[in-house]
Protein backbone atom coordinates (compact mmCIF):
# COMPACT_ATOMS: atom_id res chain seq x y z
CA UNK A 1 0.00 0.00 0.00
CA UNK A 2 2.92 2.11 0.54
CA UNK A 3 3.99 2.45 -3.13
CA UNK A 4 0.16 2.81 -4.04
CA UNK A 5 0.46 6.06 -2.08
CA UNK A 6 3.50 7.11 -3.27
CA UNK A 7 2.64 6.27 -6.89
CA UNK A 8 -0.45 8.07 -6.69
CA UNK A 9 1.51 11.19 -5.05
CA UNK A 10 3.38 11.44 -8.09
CA UNK A 11 2.74 13.47 -11.00
CA UNK A 12 0.87 12.31 -13.93
CA UNK A 13 3.27 13.22 -17.13
CA UNK A 14 6.52 15.18 -15.41
CA UNK A 15 6.71 17.50 -18.20
CA UNK A 16 3.13 18.64 -17.58
CA UNK A 17 3.71 19.06 -13.84
CA UNK A 18 5.97 22.39 -14.20
CA UNK A 19 4.28 23.80 -17.42
CA UNK A 20 0.93 25.10 -17.90
CA UNK A 21 -1.33 21.89 -19.13
CA UNK A 22 -2.11 22.22 -22.99
CA UNK A 23 -5.18 21.10 -24.13
CA UNK A 24 -4.10 17.54 -25.49
CA UNK A 25 -2.56 17.01 -22.39
CA UNK A 26 -5.67 17.14 -20.93
CA UNK A 27 -7.34 15.21 -22.99
CA UNK A 28 -4.78 12.73 -22.67
CA UNK A 29 -4.27 12.57 -18.61
CA UNK A 30 -5.77 9.82 -16.56
CA UNK A 31 -7.32 9.50 -13.61
CA UNK A 32 -4.14 7.87 -10.82
CA UNK A 33 -7.21 6.39 -9.22
CA UNK A 34 -7.46 3.30 -12.41
CA UNK A 35 -3.56 2.79 -11.12
CA UNK A 36 -5.50 1.22 -8.11
CA UNK A 37 -8.18 -1.45 -10.13
CA UNK A 38 -7.63 -4.74 -9.98
CA UNK A 39 -5.92 -6.22 -12.84
CA UNK A 40 -9.30 -7.38 -14.70
CA UNK A 41 -10.21 -3.64 -14.36
CA UNK A 42 -7.46 -2.24 -15.63
CA UNK A 43 -6.16 -4.76 -18.65
CA UNK A 44 -9.38 -6.63 -19.77
CA UNK A 45 -12.51 -4.12 -19.70
CA UNK A 46 -12.45 -2.80 -23.14
CA UNK A 47 -14.19 0.29 -22.43
CA UNK A 48 -11.88 1.02 -19.03
CA UNK A 49 -8.85 1.19 -17.64
CA UNK A 50 -6.12 2.04 -19.69
CA UNK A 51 -8.25 0.93 -22.93
CA UNK A 52 -10.21 4.08 -22.46
CA UNK A 53 -7.68 6.07 -22.53
CA UNK A 54 -5.87 4.53 -25.86
CA UNK A 55 -9.02 4.73 -27.76
CA UNK A 56 -8.59 8.64 -27.79
CA UNK A 57 -6.84 9.54 -30.78
CA UNK A 58 -3.28 10.93 -29.97
CA UNK A 59 -3.26 9.31 -26.20
CA UNK A 60 -1.39 5.76 -27.23
CA UNK A 61 1.76 7.36 -25.62
CA UNK A 62 -0.18 8.64 -22.67
CA UNK A 63 -1.49 5.02 -21.97
CA UNK A 64 1.32 3.70 -22.57
CA UNK A 65 3.23 5.57 -19.69
CA UNK A 66 -0.42 4.46 -17.78
CA UNK A 67 0.04 0.94 -18.39
CA UNK A 68 4.16 1.47 -17.28
CA UNK A 69 2.78 3.41 -13.82
CA UNK A 70 0.36 0.24 -12.82
CA UNK A 71 3.07 -2.11 -14.32
CA UNK A 72 5.34 -0.45 -11.52
CA UNK A 73 2.91 -0.67 -8.93
CA UNK A 74 1.89 -4.07 -9.39
CA UNK A 75 3.67 -6.50 -7.52
CA UNK A 76 3.55 -9.35 -9.99
CA UNK A 77 5.53 -9.64 -13.49
CA UNK A 78 2.79 -9.78 -15.59
CA UNK A 79 3.08 -10.37 -19.24
CA UNK A 80 -0.04 -8.83 -20.58
CA UNK A 81 0.81 -5.51 -19.27
CA UNK A 82 4.45 -5.71 -21.12
CA UNK A 83 2.74 -7.28 -24.18
CA UNK A 84 0.09 -4.25 -24.20
CA UNK A 85 2.40 -1.30 -23.32
CA UNK A 86 4.91 -2.63 -25.96
CA UNK A 87 1.83 -2.81 -28.50
CA UNK A 88 1.24 0.70 -27.91
CA UNK A 89 4.98 1.99 -27.97
CA UNK A 90 5.18 -0.07 -31.51
CA UNK A 91 2.13 1.60 -32.66
CA UNK A 92 3.30 4.65 -32.04
CA UNK A 93 6.67 3.52 -34.17
CA UNK A 94 9.21 3.13 -31.14
CA UNK A 95 10.38 0.00 -31.72
CA UNK A 96 13.27 0.46 -29.69
CA UNK A 97 11.14 0.48 -26.55
CA UNK A 98 8.36 -1.93 -27.72
CA UNK A 99 10.99 -5.05 -28.00
CA UNK A 100 12.13 -5.12 -24.81
CA UNK A 101 9.01 -4.93 -22.92
CA UNK A 102 7.69 -7.83 -25.36
CA UNK A 103 10.49 -10.08 -24.47
CA UNK A 104 9.90 -9.61 -21.01
CA UNK A 105 6.07 -11.18 -21.69
CA UNK A 106 7.52 -14.35 -23.05
CA UNK A 107 6.23 -17.21 -20.81
CA UNK A 108 8.29 -19.81 -20.03
CA UNK A 109 8.29 -23.04 -21.91
CA UNK A 110 6.42 -25.23 -19.50
CA UNK A 111 3.87 -22.82 -19.51
CA UNK A 112 3.52 -21.84 -22.83
CA UNK A 113 0.16 -23.68 -23.93
CA UNK A 114 -1.07 -21.87 -26.73
CA UNK A 115 2.09 -20.69 -28.50
CA UNK A 116 2.64 -17.22 -26.85
CA UNK A 117 6.44 -17.35 -27.07
CA UNK A 118 6.28 -17.90 -31.01
CA UNK A 119 3.70 -15.33 -31.14
CA UNK A 120 6.11 -12.84 -29.24
CA UNK A 121 8.89 -13.76 -31.30
CA UNK A 122 6.86 -12.97 -34.58
CA UNK A 123 6.10 -9.78 -33.71
CA UNK A 124 9.54 -8.97 -32.86
CA UNK A 125 10.88 -10.27 -35.97
CA UNK A 126 8.18 -7.92 -38.09
CA UNK A 127 9.58 -5.50 -35.71
CA UNK A 128 13.22 -5.89 -36.62
CA UNK A 129 12.05 -6.26 -40.39
CA UNK A 130 13.91 -10.06 -40.18
CA UNK A 131 11.22 -11.81 -42.62
CA UNK A 132 13.15 -14.86 -41.99
CA UNK A 133 12.43 -15.34 -38.22
CA UNK A 134 9.10 -13.71 -39.06
CA UNK A 135 8.08 -17.19 -41.09
CA UNK A 136 10.03 -19.57 -38.62
CA UNK A 137 8.03 -18.07 -35.85
CA UNK A 138 5.14 -18.73 -37.54
CA UNK A 139 5.85 -22.23 -38.33
CA UNK A 140 6.63 -22.93 -34.84
CA UNK A 141 2.93 -21.47 -33.96
CA UNK A 142 1.09 -23.92 -35.82
CA UNK A 143 3.51 -26.83 -34.80
CA UNK A 144 2.05 -26.02 -31.00
CA UNK A 145 -0.90 -28.92 -30.28
CA UNK A 146 -4.13 -27.94 -29.68
CA UNK A 147 -5.36 -28.81 -25.76
CA UNK A 148 -7.77 -31.54 -25.68
CA UNK A 149 -9.98 -29.59 -23.64
CA UNK A 150 -10.83 -26.84 -26.34
CA UNK A 151 -13.92 -26.76 -28.07
CA UNK A 152 -13.52 -27.90 -31.84
CA UNK A 153 -15.13 -24.49 -32.77
CA UNK A 154 -12.10 -22.94 -31.09
CA UNK A 155 -9.91 -21.31 -33.63
CA UNK A 156 -6.59 -22.82 -33.63
CA UNK A 157 -3.81 -21.70 -32.84
CA UNK A 158 -4.13 -18.77 -31.18
CA UNK A 159 -2.75 -15.30 -32.82
CA UNK A 160 -1.68 -17.07 -36.09
CA UNK A 161 -4.23 -14.63 -38.06
CA UNK A 162 -2.23 -11.33 -36.40
CA UNK A 163 0.64 -13.15 -37.76
CA UNK A 164 -0.42 -14.04 -41.10
CA UNK A 165 -1.39 -9.92 -41.27
CA UNK A 166 2.35 -9.60 -40.30
CA UNK A 167 3.58 -11.39 -42.97
CA UNK A 168 1.25 -10.16 -45.73
CA UNK A 169 1.89 -6.72 -44.65
CA UNK A 170 5.71 -7.26 -44.12
CA UNK A 171 7.68 -3.29 -44.42
CA UNK A 172 4.83 -1.32 -43.13
CA UNK A 173 4.24 0.70 -39.89
CA UNK A 174 3.52 -2.01 -37.34
CA UNK A 175 0.06 -0.20 -36.32
CA UNK A 176 -1.22 -1.11 -40.08
CA UNK A 177 0.04 -4.40 -40.54
CA UNK A 178 -1.38 -5.53 -36.75
CA UNK A 179 -4.91 -4.35 -37.56
CA UNK A 180 -4.77 -5.37 -41.12
CA UNK A 181 -5.56 -1.35 -42.38
CA UNK A 182 -2.82 -2.15 -45.36
CA UNK A 183 -4.58 -4.84 -46.28
CA UNK A 184 -7.85 -2.53 -47.04
CA UNK A 185 -5.26 0.12 -48.86
CA UNK A 186 -3.20 -2.90 -51.18
CA UNK A 187 -6.12 -5.63 -51.44
CA UNK A 188 -3.03 -7.65 -53.65
CA UNK A 189 -1.34 -7.99 -50.15
CA UNK A 190 -4.51 -10.07 -48.71
CA UNK A 191 -3.55 -12.56 -51.60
Amino acid sequence: MFWLALLLSLPIDASTSSQRATPAAETCSYDREKLALGFDAFDQDMKGGWRALADKPGCGKAAADMIRAYRLNYQERIHLLYWHEAQLRASNGDYAAAIPLMEKSRQPPTQDDFGWNPYVDATIAFLRNDRVALLAARRRLTAVTKPSDLPATEKWPPNLTVIDRLIQCFGVPYQAAYGGTCLQADPARAR
